[in-house]
């Protein structure tokens, strides 16, 4: 394992990005410079910046470095696409503190441009520097679309369907699985310790997590995918938004956002809430209620949209799309209406960093 501190900032810059080829006219200068040169003569600039923190945002106990990176990239990618728009640039800031190797970064990048990749993203500069608290990562996504083309928060419409993409709940579910294992494997090694278990100690050295069955759950909360897809299928089909974000920190906060932009309410169908059979089973081994999982869970990456009810046809049998509900006045309220038709009002219990 190689000291990040033999080769320097620029050393590993050099290093991580030597071989990145320009994939998008409108990058005319990327990595090697005070700035990178980009061009976009007859669309609009999408900007959007995350940033992930460890012991926040994420936790290296569960997740690899090229997972994190492959993540880091598709929660920003996917910002894009909530603004109907096309993910072309990122730039990549790194604080890490000594314990990280330069082989570490290796992989963190490794999963960057995986994701990059996937999306025909080019990375085109960014900063390194050290940290005394463990691993930050700051990501900024630069993307296009014609100004006629980007959807807002604010456009929703009286009338208008309400559709998710994917499935909810599962990355939450995935979250809780993982949470779990990681307190057995502590747990165990607190008591073994304690015991000075030598025998204790080396089994749990090899400890195995039990996973079984519920791959679909890990896969979503550690390599979520951005919905490009979606957003190509509504384009194919002649379908623009009216409204859009993406499931970052679950769906009652995000269609709130939307009501609340739009001034208008809503009205979310319990029995239309898409959720995975693995999810549904995770949720009940937790003894915990699968819908209150898949509105308050967050990290699913799906897009939640509005479009005319007369785009009705062209949505109702869309692959990957489900409608969930309708919008309203804004007096009505913003409103869950459970299976047994009795109605609750809407609360932002969603992730929230700052909490």
């Amino acid at each position: 394992m190689t000291d990040i501190s033999k080769l320097g900032e620029f050393g590993l810059i050099k290093r991580l990005t030597k071989d990145i080829k320009i994939k998008n006219e409108s990058t005319k200068y990327g990595v090697g410079d005070d700035c990178a040169v980009l061009s976009y003569p007859d669309t609009e600039t999408l900007v959007t910046s995350d940033m992930l923190m460890e012991g926040v945002h994420f936790d290296l106990t569960y997740i690899d470095l090229e997972h994190l990176g492959y993540k880091s990239a598709m929660v920003n990618i996917s910002d894009v696409f909530a603004m109907n728009g096309t993910p072309r640039q990122m730039i990549v800031n790194i604080a890490l503190s000594k314990r990280f190797k330069v082989e570490d970064m290796d992989q963190f990048y490794s999963g960057l441009r995986l994701a990059c990749d996937k999306w025909g993203v080019d990375i085109v500069g960014g900063d390194t520097t050290s940290s005394y608290t463990g691993l930050a990562i700051s990501i900024t996504c630069i993307g296009e679309a014609r100004k006629e083309d980007i959807v807002y928060r604010n456009g929703a419409k009286d009338t208008d369907l309400i559709c998710v993409s994917g499935d909810l709940g599962a990355a939450y579910m995935g979250l809780q699985l993982l949470e779990r294992e990681k307190t057995v494997y502590y747990q165990q090694l607190e008591e073994a310790r304690k015991k000075n278990d030598q025998q204790a100690l080396k089994v749990l050295a090899n400890f195995t997590p039990d996973f079984a069955g519920k791959e679909y759950l890990l896969e979503r909360q550690l390599k979520p995918e951005a919905r490009g897809d979606i957003i190509q299928r509504l384009r194919d089909a002649g379908v623009r938004p009216t409204a859009m974000m993406d499931i970052s920190d679950g769906l009652s906060s995000e269609i709130l956002h939307i009501c609340t932009q739009s001034n208008c309410g809503c009205r979310i169908y319990e029995k239309n809430i898409p959720i995975d059979y693995q999810t549904a089973v995770m949720a009940e081994e937790f003894n915990m209620n699968v819908t209150t999982c898949a509105l308050n869970g967050g990290e699913d990456y799906e897009l939640l949209f509005t479009v005319p009810i007369g785009d009705h046809e062209k949505i109702k049998d869309m692959d990957g799309v489900h409608l969930i509900g309708h919008i309203t006045k804004e007096n009505f309220g913003r409103m869950l209406v459970t299976r047994d038709n009795n109605e609750f009002e809407l609360t932002a219990q969603g992730w929230n960093p700052l909490k």
